[in-house]
């Protein structure tokens, strides 16, 4: 190690400098190199290659590593000390490995290392690696500054809880508008999820704040990495519950040095892949989530239940194998007066010699054989004038014949499979004739889009390069199993990361993980279960856990991290006097160099009429709206069921009243999500009777 008179932090500072000395030279480098545009595919490899190097050196010139591992590899006399950064960089000189990716094999030392054990060890793709750790540091480094030095573990040493410390440290950062990386302090069991084999459906209950979301970042970065020749990230996708939830976590890949991966939400992915061949009605969540007994009435409300179901989807395949098997109309083909092609020959063509395509293509396929039939009938006319008459008749004749196959549109096929007995019994006459009332008009639900993409995966198949290397779903609890069951078709080699939590299950989705289950074939998931919260002050769980335990029982409630705060309130405000109220609370949070800040209403209505009257008194008050595709920061008024997924240094719920929050499994959620946004400061405000779930709370802040 450095020289025992010189302090870790100044050896730490000097390593700095020589490493940012080196990036900063081979920066000026490539820069010197101008990017190659020509068509040799040789000097296409190597400006690749630059490009890659190019997008390393710009990921770690503000940050060029985390930690340090010295690592004594068994047989081997001295340790030798590891840096880890978010890339790797290599000595230009001499090749060395200046610092290591934090996805290389002996990095995962770095997570999976608590200290207890007397060796360590890690799978090269050579085989096991063992050996000893000597010494274990967390460094951070800001903007090219070394900011704090922190070591977790040193052989010999009987300090403890340093590693707690850092976490700590990090966790007590003020937030902005954007999703960072965690790479500096993945968790052992986040680290065991993020190296999970590709050909898993790795399905994650992460309770709320438990870093789910940058745990599926992460093993995106790391499969990209660890199977760099056989999965790009330009087959790769994340679906995410709204456009500013993808907004709010665009920053992480670029900060991990990936780019080009598809960002998107299924209702938009899916209505661009059936091509604009309906109009879809989005959903209305203003209605869906306004408060009373319309709001509880939803939970049990049945279109988007049924028609999300995998015993609906069952269905439709089944009445899609009788469909495409009768495609055919029963009457012969007549090209001419007195030639005739037999319906039999036609079926035998259609069903024997085509086998294994798709019906669209096998119709397809099956009029070009019609079609070489007719042009060798024509070929035995002689007569030149016949020959004509009889070739503008088969041309006028097939196009006729084949207006009488049965309909290969998407929305007409959905529309015939409506009104299939088998399938109604899984809905209700109601629920299809409504349905089907739509589609007349060309138009559809939210939840009739899996139903159309899984028709149209049906009748045209699946194209080469149409796979995904691998699939992220986020907030999965929102998605349908219905949903789900369809990308698995789209998923190459089962490869998905599924994640989500039932706790906060505010919108149609499942309510149970075993829901989802049966979607993957020879139970190739596995199941995992992250419940300590890393968002949230202990102070805020409790509270958060409080109100959710009065009406729902999670599969794992939060765990906070051991990190006290300022205790969670719920406060009585009279209504006079609650625009007032919350400009103190903004008043005080900002003189804490608060950077993020949320109001959060019941509707989306309440947020407008609530921004309306304080815009012009608190400076930059941004409001989001349904439909939104990212929030600029600061202070910032929100409904509560836009909020999921977002977090804020601090939080103040209004018009937590008993109307608006009841003590139902839905409401307590909903109020759930609005608590668990907050990373440092919360507040819950009422102005008449407290809401049913804050009777534990209630009189706290007064």
């Amino acid at each position: 190690m450095a020289n025992s008179n010189q302090s870790a932090f100044q050896f730490e500072l000097q390593q700095l400098k020589k490493f940012a000395a080196e990036i900063q030279k081979q920066k000026e480098g490539l820069e010197a190199v101008p990017p190659y545009r020509g068509e040799d595919l040789a000097e296409q490899a190597l400006e690749a290659s630059r490009e890659r190097s190019r997008r390393n050196l710009d990921v770690s010139e503000k940050e060029p590593y985390f930690g340090r591992l010295d690592f004594r590899e068994s047989g081997d006399e001295e340790p030798v000390p590891l840096y880890i950064g978010k890339a790797g960089v290599s000595e230009s000189e001499s090749g060395h490995a200046m610092i290591m990716d934090w996805r290389a094999p002996a990095a995962s030392l770095f997570y999976s290392y608590s200290g207890g054990e007397e060796e360590a060890w890690y799978m090269a793709p050579e085989g096991m690696v063992e050996g000893e750790i000597y010494l274990k540091r967390n460094v951070a480094v800001r903007n090219g500054t070394l900011q704090r030095v922190v070591d977790t573990y040193s052989k010999g040493s009987s300090q403890s809880g340093a590693a707690d410390e850092f976490l700590l440290y990090r966790l007590g950062e003020k937030k902005d508008n954007r999703l960072k990386d965690i790479v500096s302090t993945i968790q052992a069991e986040q680290n065991e999820m993020i190296r999970a084999p590709r050909d898993t459906a790795l399905i994650i209950q992460g309770a709320a704040g438990s870093g789910k979301t940058t745990v599926a970042l992460h093993r995106l970065a790391y499969l990209i990495y660890e199977y760099r020749e056989n999965m790009l990230a330009e087959h790769m996708i994340i679906f995410a519950p709204n456009t500013m939830f993808l907004d709010y976590i665009s920053n992480v890949l670029p900060e991990l040095g990936v780019g080009h991966i598809k960002q998107t939400t299924f209702a938009e992915w899916a209505a661009a892949r059936l091509g604009g061949v309906l109009t879809f009605k989005p959903r209305n969540w203003e209605k869906w989530f306004v408060p009373g007994p319309f709001r509880s009435a939803q939970e049990t409300d049945a279109p988007w239940k049924l028609k999300g179901s995998i015993s609906f989807m069952q269905a439709i395949e089944e009445a899609l194998i009788h469909y495409t098997e009768d495609l055919l109309p029963s009457a012969d083909f007549s090209p001419w007066q007195g030639k005739v092609l037999k319906n039999e020959t036609i079926r035998n063509w259609f069903n024997d010699e085509f086998t294994g395509y798709a019906p669209v293509k096998k119709k397809e396929l099956t009029a070009e054989k019609i079609k070489r039939w007719i042009k060798t009938e024509l070929d035995k006319e002689w007569d030149k004038k016949a020959r004509q008459d009889n070739k503008k008749s088969a041309a006028q004749k097939l196009r006729a014949y084949l207006k009488t196959w049965r309909s290969l549109e998407e929305a007409d096929v959905y529309a015939e499979m409506l009104k299939v007995s088998e399938v109604r019994a899984v809905l209700t006459d109601e629920v299809a004739d409504a349905a089907l009332a739509m589609l007349k008009k060309r138009e559809a639900d939210h939840e009739d889009l899996a139903p159309l993409v899984h028709i149209r995966i049906v009748l045209n198949g699946l194209q080469r390069g149409e796979r995904f290397h691998h699939i992220v779903i986020d907030e999965a609890q929102d998605f349908s199993p219905y949903e789900m069951a369809v990308l698995q078709k789209l998923a190459l080699k089962n490869s998905f990361t599924i994640l989500g939590d039932l706790a906060q299950g505010i919108y149609a989705g499942i309510r149970s993980w075993e829901e989802i289950f049966p979607i993957f074939k020879e139970g190739r998931y596995e199941y995992k279960i992250l419940s300590k919260s890393y968002r949230s002050t202990m102070e805020i769980i409790e509270f958060a856990n409080s109100i959710l335990l009065s009406a729902f029982v999670p599969p794992a409630p939060a765990v906070p991290v051991f990190r006290s705060g300022e205790p969670a309130e719920a406060v009585h405000v009279p209504a006079s006097e609650k625009e007032p109220y919350i400009l103190k609370w903004v008043e005080k949070e900002r003189s804490k160099k608060t950077e993020s800040l949320a109001i959060i209403c019941r509707t989306e209505s309440d947020a407008e009429k609530l921004w309306t009257g304080l815009k012009s008194q608190i400076g930059s008050l941004s409001l989001v709206r349904d439909g939104q595709r990212g929030y600029s920061g600061g202070v910032t008024i929100i409904p509560v069921y836009l909020a999921k997924g977002l977090e804020f240094d601090a939080v103040l719920i209004v018009d937590a009243d008993a109307e608006n929050y009841q003590l139902n499994q839905a409401d307590a959620k909903l109020l759930y999500v609005g608590c668990t946004r907050a990373l440092h400061t919360l507040a819950a405000v009422y102005s008449g009777t407290p809401s049913p779930l804050l009777k534990k709370e209630e009189g706290k802040g007064k």
